[in-house]
Order: C-alpha cells, then sequence, then structure tokens
C-alpha cells in the first residue's frame, strides 16, 4: 500500500484555485484543514502540522483557540522542535507554557539558543520560573540565571552566548582544525570569529570567508579586522539596533565591565527588535500598550486602552467647552455647526501626518537637537501651503453651499490658521516630549489633538463671531 502525504493529498483544498498565496506563509485552508483534522482525525492533524515549516507551525499555532492548540501540541510532543516555541507570540507562547509541566518547559529551554532561551523564561510568571530554573542543568540555569540580572531590553538580554573565540597566535590550519573537530560546540550559525587574549578582551576578528580561502600556513593576526564595534551588556537593545542599522553589522560582541567577550549579537536578534520597536511606537500612537494585543484577553485588552481613552476625554470636553464659548453665536448660524468639524478634522488629519513623520525619525535618529529647526520650519511651511491651498477649496464651497462670502472667508482663514498649528505642533511637540524624558510615540498624539481641536473651534467661531455679527 502507497503511503499518501496529506499535504500533497489536501493539496487543491490548500490552493483553493489560488496559485498566487501558495507561497505566501500559512493559507487559512491550511488552518481550516488542520484545525478539522483535530477532532475528526488526531494523527492527521498531527502529520499536517508536521509537515509545516517552523514560522508555519507558529503561525498556525497562534491562529487557533486554546483547547484545540494544546491538544495539537500534545500530538506532537515528542516531535516538535523546541524553536517552535521561540517563534511564537509572547502572550501566546506564554498561555502555552503556563499549562505545561516545568520538567517539558525545563526541556524546551534547555534545546534553545542562550538568547532565545532568555527570552522564553524571563517571560514567565515569577514563581512557575522558578519552578522551571530548578528542573535545568546546573550549566544551563547558571547561564540563565547569570542573564536574568541583566537589564530587561539590554544587550545582555539579547546576545547569545554560544561565540567563537580564538587567540591570535593561530594559523588558519589550526583554526580550522578546530572548528571542524569542535563543530557539535559551535553556534549553528555564524559570520565571525573573535581574537582574544588569554584574559578574553577582543583584539578584532576574521570574517569566516577569510579564513576558508587563505592558505593553512597563515597567521589569524595577519587577517584579524582591529577596527570593530563592540556593545556592553547594559546597552540598550534599541541602541544595538541603531548600531546595526547604521553600520551595516552583521554581528557584534558584548562585553561585560571588565570588557571581557561574553556573548554576541548577530542580525537576525537586531531585526526582531527592529519589528519590536515599529510595532510599539504604531502602537503606542494610537494609545495601546505594546504588546501584540490580538492576542491578549478581552478583559486585559479593555484594561490597557481605558487610561488612554480617558485622557481623550478630558480632552474632548476641553474642546467641548471652547465651543461652549461660542453657543450663542452657533445658536443664530446654524451653518456654523456644520462646518467647524472639517476645520477641526483637517487640522487633526494634518497633524498626524506630522507627528509620524517626526516620531519616526527622532526613533531612528535622524531628527535632533542638531536639525530641529530645519525641521520646524519645514513642517510650519508645508502647514502654510497646504492650508492655503485647502482654504481656498472650502471657502469657495461653503460660500456658494450657504450664500455667504463672508462665511466663505471665515473657514478659509480658520483652515489656515489650524494647518499651520498642526504643522507646527506636529513636530514641536515630540520634540519637546523627547526633550523631557517622556516616549513621543506614547503622548504625542492626545496633546496633538487637543491642541488642534482647540485652535480649530477657537479660530472658526472666534473669526464667525467677530466677523459676522
Amino acid at each position: 500500500m502507497t503511503d499518501v502525504n496529506p499535504i500533497e493529498e489536501n493539496k487543491d483544498d490548500l490552493l483553493d484555485g489560488n496559485e498566487e498565496t501558495k507561497d505566501l506563509g500559512l493559507s487559512d485552508q491550511t488552518v481550516k484543514l488542520v484545525l478539522d483534522a483535530i477532532w475528526d482525525d488526531p494523527e492527521k492533524a498531527k502529520t499536517l502540522f508536521l509537515e509545516l515549516s517552523i514560522t508555519d507551525q507558529a503561525d498556525l499555532l497562534e491562529k487557533i483557540d486554546s483547547e484545540p492548540r494544546m491538544m495539537l501540541l500534545e500530538l506532537a510532543e515528542a516531535e516538535i522542535q523546541a524553536v517552535v516555541y521561540a517563534e511564537l507570540d509572547a502572550d501566546v507562547r506564554k498561555s502555552i507554557l503556563s499549562k505545561m509541566n516545568p520538567i517539558r518547559v525545563a526541556r524546551i529551554i534547555s534545546a534553545l539558543d542562550s538568547d532565545d532561551a532568555l527570552d522564553l523564561i524571563s517571560r514567565l510568571d515569577e514563581d512557575f520560573q522558578k519552578q522551571v530554573l530548578k528542573k535545568l542543568s546546573v550549566t544551563t540555569r547558571a547561564a540563565v540565571e547569570e542573564g536574568l540580572t541583566f537589564p530587561e531590553k539590554s544587550a545582555g538580554r539579547l546576545m547569545q552566548r554560544e561565540v567563537v573565540a580564538i587567540p591570535q597566535f593561530w594559523t588558519v590550519g589550526k583554526t580550522l582544525d578546530y572548528l571542524r573537530a569542535a563543530s557539535e560546540m559551535l553556534p549553528e550559525d555564524f559570520h565571525s570569529l573573535y581574537i582574544v587574549d588569554p584574559t578574553y578582551h577582543v583584539l578584532g576578528e576574521v570574517l569566516v570567508s577569510q579564513v576558508i580561502s587563505a592558505p593553512r600556513s597563515v597567521k589569524i593576526s595577519e587577517l584579524t579586522n582591529e577596527n570593530i564595534f563592540t556593545v556592553h551588556s547594559t546597552t540598550d537593545e534599541e541602541e544595538v539596533a541603531f548600531l546595526f542599522q547604521k553600520e551595516h553589522l552583521y554581528s557584534v560582541p558584548v562585553l561585560d565591565d571588565d570588557e571581557r567577550l561574553i556573548g554576541v549579537i548577530t542580525a537576525d536578534d537586531v531585526m526582531d527588535v527592529i519589528q519590536a520597536v515599529a510595532q510599539e511606537d504604531i502602537l503606542k500612537l494610537a494609545g495601546v500598550t505594546a504588546g501584540s494585543d490580538i492576542y491578549k484577553a478581552v478583559l486585559e485588552s479593555a484594561k490597557s486602552r481605558f487610561s488612554w481613552l480617558s485622557i481623550n476625554l478630558l480632552t474632548a470636553i476641553m474642546a467641548s467647552m471652547v465651543i461652549g464659548m461660542f453657543e450663542a453665536t452657533i445658536q443664530q448660524v446654524v451653518a456654523l455647526a456644520v462646518l467647524m468639524p472639517i476645520v477641526a478634522s483637517m487640522g487633526g488629519n494634518a497633524g498626524t501626518q506630522t507627528l509620524t513623520i517626526a516620531v519616526r525619525a527622532l526613533a531612528t535618529k535622524e531628527l535632533s537637537g542638531a536639525n530641529a529647526w530645519r525641521f520646524i520650519t519645514k513642517e510650519t511651511m508645508v502647514g502654510v501651503l497646504n492650508g492655503l491651498l485647502f482654504a481656498l477649496i472650502i471657502g469657495v464651497i461653503a460660500g456658494i453651499w450657504f450664500t455667504s462670502v463672508t462665511l466663505g472667508f471665515v473657514i478659509a482663514i480658520a483652515m489656515i490658521v489650524n494647518m499651520i498649528a498642526a504643522g507646527l505642533f506636529g513636530i514641536t511637540i515630540p520634540l519637546i516630549l523627547d526633550r523631557l524624558k517622556i516616549d513621543p510615540a506614547l503622548a504625542s498624539a492626545v496633546f496633538l489633538t487637543t491642541v488642534t481641536d482647540v485652535v480649530g473651534f477657537f479660530a472658526f467661531l472666534g473669526l464667525a463671531a467677530l466677523l459676522m455679527f
């Protein structure tokens, strides 16, 4: 009897006739096929799951509910690779591991690279973390416990301890012999060999490609590049990511307080940081707590958003108070109530555009005190130009709509004022917050919305009260 591959057997279901989607990662059809098989044919579900790539396995586990997820993990426990857990979203992973036996979690940690192992255990609840640590080998436990002493989001937490270090007096032949003999103890992937003295101070690096292409008799010291970048174990991970981006690095050694080599950070680790920082900034701009909110429980998501929504309520009340100041004016001309949201909305959207650019520029260090005035001038002038253009458009529309030249003039002037304010405050608010050591991504949007609403309403209604009555 010929064995049938479940993936091949259900290829038509998986592709669903869409050839363009087959190389774009995990499809919804695959998720449904595995999910149905969990209940109807567990062995088929296990086979389907294990046929997927590591990243697709993690993606599938994230997309299905808790009960079928744990059933699938139980089915594939013996075959599933530990690295799958490292690929999971932090909240999903914590939910999975907290339901496992500490011995099983310890096995997973022991099979991971040191950086992934540290990231995995650091996110567990303290009591469960202690139980897992007790089940680790003495060597692994010592390494993990030392890693936990480094500050969160630091190079010490990000680095992997598996690093290839050799003395400078070796030859290429000696180095190649060592690499072959110690292959099982070396990192799975590495780009550089770090040259150290007897006290493990870094003297430079040699690329693997240089060692492979050089004659065996050449001394490593002749190939060594001494002008390399290093980071301290307490360096913030965002600073590390910036260094990689700016200098186009593949790896960088990590040093302790005594300037000794203790680990290495590689480009793949930094990519995770860059992605996390970008996601964090986007979420903060919307007033959402950092982290993948999509996998959080309803109560936890509601709680994390409540505080910023409360602040938004207060700022909305401030804007309403400005409107209340001109209540009598609005009652006399109903058109004002119809048109005033346009001014505030345009200012808010224009300000958000500037704000987004400013926050991103601050994060990438493209914007600093050295060029702040140039950015402020530019964004203010952009506000002036767009203000004039949209003032002309809305002024003509309002004048024709309500057969009032004065009303068209009022909304045109208010539009110019608010668009200038949007550009000016969209750049200055994040700059001021950054100078005060407050995260611009987290707090800027609330302040900017308040400014554009207040300025927009006050300019529009104030001019109307002054010129129309």
